[in-house]
């Protein structure tokens, strides 16, 4: 059982930017694509970015292409999520999850997921 911990969110104005890490309790992390996905009111779930076991690879949504950064630290068991030049339209609770197998955008394939971490982007 891998257990997730984002933190990191919180209120920005637009052009601003926030850092989101997810810690996990898992030693096995390394072994783990890591995703980060988001959920804005009254809208689905959506994939955000995607980084491979290695960090080598690395996928993200139109949306946030050029803005927003995924890296993993596998010592520190960690993932983060650069969000820079926020907009509006960034504004959902950011989730972090893993899967056991290659990086995806398929939210259907994560296995764990944390608890999600509300980002707020003021106009």
């Amino acid at each position: 059982q891998v257990q997730l911990v984002e933190s990191g969110g919180g209120l920005v104005q637009a052009g601003g930017s926030l850092r989101l890490s997810c810690a996990a309790s898992e030693r096995t992390f390394s072994s783990y694509a890591m995703g980060w996905f988001r959920q804005a009111p009254g809208k689905e779930r959506e994939f955000v970015a995607v980084i491979s076991w290695s960090g080598a690879r690395t996928y993200y949504a139109d949306s946030v292409k050029g803005r927003f950064t995924i890296s993993r630290d596998n010592a520190k068991n960690t993932v983060y999520l650069q969000m820079n030049s926020l907009k509006p339209e960034d504004t959902a609770v950011y989730y972090c999850a893993a899967d056991n197998g290659i990086a995806t955008p398929d939210s259907r394939a994560y296995d764990y997921w944390g608890q999600g971490t509300q980002v707020t982007v003021s106009s």
